[in-house]
């Protein structure tokens, strides 16, 4: 009977995810005091978390001011934890400009290469800013190119969500009154994200027909370091499974590469799909989206 199970267990494919699954992954990297934080104190509480997770990020720098003190001290932090470090461009442009064609692409991608490489924990992933992967087929075509050619491989995030507004507005609200109660703003942040997971979790098992390891896209800033600790919580409590971002980029999901570029990777592969013409809106996440409910709960 022993060998039986034995066989049994390894006839069970290696990619099989019985439950929905999550990463973190965080994008930019910002140096600046928010509130009433020092910015090594923030960015600190969003290390903490992940240490207490037992959980590792891969982040996506924007390298425009990372060679300042607080900038080397900001990518060493992360560094040194064991978080990844990839590549975000310098200058964080639109590649959907009509003035941004793949020569600047090229810039943009080495020069925060240069500024990266030399991390313990550098890893060759590149994350479009925005999400936007260029105005044209040909020049998309071009960009895959460039990135194929450099080593890299495209750092595609499957869950998109607006937590940079809502950080936006709870930094002001903050400014106005440094005492102000932020518990809606948590609950609002939990509840968004959570709606967007599932949205994009429901989408990818419609389209693959198993749990995949998402990729959830966040940002370096106070809302993370504030309410990331909740969040890990939340998706627990919720019977979600947290990995590490690298587990998860090992995932075959990544390895497609859609016709449509830009937005979320399961977005993408969606609107490949033809079966949701109609059903996906497009920019597929924005604050116009968030906007009026936030006014309506005087958030």
């Amino acid at each position: 009977m022993k060998h039986i199970i034995l066989v049994l267990f390894f006839l069970i494919p290696l990619t099989s995810i019985c439950q929905p699954t999550i990463s973190f992954t965080f994008d930019d990297g910002n140096t600046s005091n928010q509130g009433n934080f020092k910015f090594e104190d923030w960015n600190d509480m969003i290390l903490s978390t992940l240490d207490s997770a037992n959980l590792k990020a891969i982040f996506f720098v924007k390298t425009r001011g990372m060679s300042s003190d607080k900038g080397k001290y900001l990518l060493e932090s992360w560094d040194k934890r064991g978080h990844k470090i990839a590549n975000h461009t310098h200058s964080h442009p639109f590649f959907n400009s009509n003035d941004i064609n793949a020569e600047d692409f090229t810039n943009e991608l080495l020069k925060a290469d240069d500024l990266i490489k030399n991390y313990k924990n550098y890893v060759k992933l590149f994350r479009f800013p925005y999400l936007k992967e260029g105005n044209s087929q040909t020049e998309i075509d071009s960009i895959r190119q460039i990135l194929k050619d450099n080593g890299y491989r495209n750092g595609y995030v499957t869950i998109d969500a607006s937590d940079w507004y809502i950080d936006s507005r709870l930094r002001k609200r903050l400014k106005e009154n440094a005492q102000a109660d932020i518990n809606d703003f948590k609950a609002f942040y939990l509840e968004h994200l959570f709606d967007r997971a599932n949205y994009y979790e429901q989408l990818s098992f419609e389209l693959t027909g198993r749990h995949i390891s998402h990729t959830l896209l966040l940002h370096h800033n106070l809302a993370a370091a504030l309410f990331l600790d909740d969040l890990i919580a939340m998706f627990k409590s919720k019977g979600w499974n947290i990995i590490s971002a690298d587990e998860a980029y090992k995932d075959p999901i990544f390895k497609q590469i859609p016709h449509h570029a830009g937005e979320s990777l399961i977005w993408a592969l969606a609107k490949d799909s033809g079966k949701y013409e109609g059903l996906l809106r497009y920019p597929a996440e924005d604050s116009r989206y968030e906007k009026k409910r936030m006014n309506e709960l005087g958030l």
